[in-house]
């Protein structure tokens, strides 16, 4: 599809995750699923807290016997027993009695609240013998964790779509659960397209630069839980685009993510070569108006992106961030967007959404403000480095003034 009409960027997202095919379940160890997206909900296989235990180190008491202990009017009971964490110990305690008792241990049956250490006259200087209560609890059941009041073996836990950072993983250990079913990495090959390109850190002759996009797609598709299995850069002249193709495909590739031969010049080779497997088009965004977009038979997704830096990275983050996640299940594909005050004026392109790169000046925590990070330009990789949301204004706006709210897309 070409022409000048341009279509809006969720018709294309629309096109792009219509396509998308989930990629295969694989159940690992718990330890091993960092960073990966559940395909079934994590239960609880134990209560959390599995028995009712102790929240502070201190006495376990029956409340009756301390209820009425303050510094005028102290409480002296006799400690009977000593309960470490790990103890299976349940002491019986009569009137008058307490056990000393360390956070986490299990609260003797006979005990219905718990006396911190700074509540007493010796604290844990002098905690067995007797001790001298100066302070009642608040409450029966003060400073004691009740068994199950976290959660119940069976309840849901973690749901489906939900990733597994470190948060999620520790609470999963918590409810006795070691083996999850997730998703594995989707596949994803990243080609750069350009005769002007050469690695970093080589001599450059007249007319050629650093080669960049494939060292920031490979981390944009890293950062949205994929696994980079291929890094090419192919010249604007050949059929390097068709080679890569068929190499992505041998390696198991679920995605294949041009930069770069999609546009209007005389030299787009992804263009001209994979002509039969994706369509071309202008969405009507700025940066990120002309791209490419197919699936081949076997669901692998084809990506063609404007080759600018900033192009490239914005039509990442709309277009090929969401395919990636939904192919894993992941339950929110949007990033978070905050509403912000643009700390200075720029101007909109007429009839398309813009993209802009923005810092955001936390100076005063209670007026945020967007900065623009590139002055506007896609071709301004530098600027980009300092970026950590994009602002987002709509279509229909004519500009941007200094104080006016504006969507901000957090990327980092």
């Amino acid at each position: 599809m070409s022409g000048a009409r341009l279509i809006e960027v969720e018709a294309h997202r629309a096109a792009v995750l219509a396509a998308v095919r989930p990629v295969d379940d694989v159940e690992l160890a718990v330890r091993d699923a960092d960073g990966l997206t559940l395909r079934e909900p994590v239960r609880a296989a134990v209560d959390i807290p599995v028995f009712d235990n102790s929240a502070m180190d201190g006495f376990a008491v029956r409340f009756a016997d301390v209820a009425g202990a303050a510094p005028e009017t102290p409480v002296t009971l006799r400690v009977v027993a000593d309960l470490p964490a790990g103890t299976d110990l349940d002491p019986p305690l009569g009137a008058g009695e307490a056990a000393r008792i360390m956070t986490g241990s299990p609260m003797p049956a006979d005990a219905d609240a718990v006396v911190p250490f700074e509540d007493t006259a010796g604290g844990l200087a002098d905690s067995l013998g007797d001790v001298i209560v100066q302070r009642a609890p608040a409450r029966r059941g003060a400073h004691v964790r009740l068994h199950g009041d976290d959660a119940s073996a069976g309840d849901e836990v973690l749901p489906a779509g939900a990733v597994l950072g470190p948060l999620q993983r520790a609470a999963a250990a918590a409810a006795g659960v070691d083996r999850v079913v997730v998703a594995r990495r989707p596949r994803v090959a990243v080609v750069s397209t350009g005769s002007e390109l050469v690695p970093p850190g080589e001599p450059l002759r007249r007319g050629q630069i650093p080669e960049s996009n494939s060292e920031l797609l490979t981390g944009l598709a890293r950062d949205a839980g994929a696994e980079v299995v291929l890094r090419l850069t192919v010249h604007d002249d050949g059929d390097g685009p068709v080679r890569a193709v068929a190499e992505a495909r041998a390696l198991g590739a679920d995605a294949i993510v041009f930069s770069g031969g999609v546009s209007a010049g005389a030299y787009e080779v992804v263009k001209t070569t994979l002509a039969d497997a994706m369509a071309f088009t202008k969405v009507a965004m700025q940066p990120g108006k002309p791209q490419g977009f197919g699936a081949l038979d076997d669901g692998t997704l084809l990506f063609g992106l404007p080759g600018n830096p900033v192009s490239s990275a914005v039509s990442f983050e709309v277009f090929v961030r969401p395919a990636l996640l939904s192919m894993q299940g992941r339950a929110e594909l949007a990033r978070p967007v905050l509403r912000l005050p643009a700390a200075r004026g720029w101007r909109t392109p007429p009839g398309r959404r813009q993209y802009l790169p923005v810092t955001i000046d936390r100076s005063d925590p209670a007026a945020w403000r967007a900065v623009p990070a590139t002055g506007g330009g896609s071709h301004l990789a530098g600027g980009l480095g300092g970026a950590e949301a994009y602002a987002v204004v709509p279509a229909e706006t004519e500009r941007v003034d200094a104080g006016d709210l504006v969507d901000v897309m957090l990327i980092s």
